[in-house]
């Protein structure tokens, strides 16, 4: 990645939809140089455009991170967690949990069930500790690039 895919990722995480005439410009390429370039990003997986949803903004649902210790190896609960549409973000971490998963649910009901019924019954699962959101307070996609 040079200089130039880094200022390509500055432009989308400013603008996920710029149009590649605006793109280029910005970036000292022409709009199909442009166009290229992020292509070549998106093929090899370095950048994912997306649209972004705040599932606290709309309504009904409820959010929860779970801590998780895991008894063996935690990066096969890890996969039989991800391939649930209700974790959104997953992530193997170190000290008093093995693995940290976002969830989202239609409400309230529904998190109790999925952390009781799915989460503690995943083979290798010794503890789950939920921490409901409230509110999401700042949600940014705005990493530095180098």
């Amino acid at each position: 990645m040079d200089e130039i895919d880094r200022a390509i990722l500055r432009e989308l995480q400013s603008d996920g939809r710029i149009a590649y005439a605006d793109l280029g410009p910005r970036v000292g390429l022409s709009a199909s140089a442009a166009r290229q370039r992020l292509q070549r990003l998106l093929d090899s997986k370095a950048v994912q455009v997306v649209g972004v949803t705040d599932p606290m903004a709309m309504g009904g649902q409820a959010m929860a991170l779970l801590g998780i210790t895991v008894d063996g190896d935690p990066r096969a609960v890890a996969d039989e967690l991800a391939a649930r549409a209700e974790v959104v973000y997953a992530v193997l971490t170190s000290g008093g949990f093995d693995l940290f998963a976002e969830v989202v649910t239609p409400g309230p009901r529904e998190l109790l069930d999925f952390v009781n019924d799915v989460v503690r019954p995943v083979e290798g699962v010794s503890g789950v500790q939920s921490f409901p959101y409230f509110g999401i307070h700042t949600h940014r996609f705005l990493w530095d690039v180098g």
